[in-house]
């Protein structure tokens, strides 16, 4: 029998700066948004700097937190990907 062991996955650096620009614009601090998501600031602030990635119930979690729709986070990060 073989173990199959999948790479770990590849951190979003668009979905990083997406998401931090999108906190910003919506007037909220770190500490306000990380308790509305059910994080730590610790684990929101390592998000935003590119070196966490979330799982999809976090993005989730941050999307409602930011009060915005999935299809608005994913424009996010598009147009983040479009800048770098």
């Amino acid at each position: 029998m073989f173990l199959i062991m999948s790479a770990p996955a590849q951190i979003d650096l668009a979905l990083a700066v997406a998401l931090r620009s999108l906190r910003l614009e919506g007037g909220h601090t770190q500490e306000d948004l990380a308790h509305d998501a059910r994080l730590t600031v610790a684990a929101l602030a390592r998000i935003e700097r590119g070196q966490a990635n979330p799982t999809w119930a976090t993005i989730i979690r941050i999307a409602a937190a930011l009060d915005i729709d999935l299809v608005q986070l994913g424009e996010a990060v598009e147009r983040a990907r479009g800048d770098s």
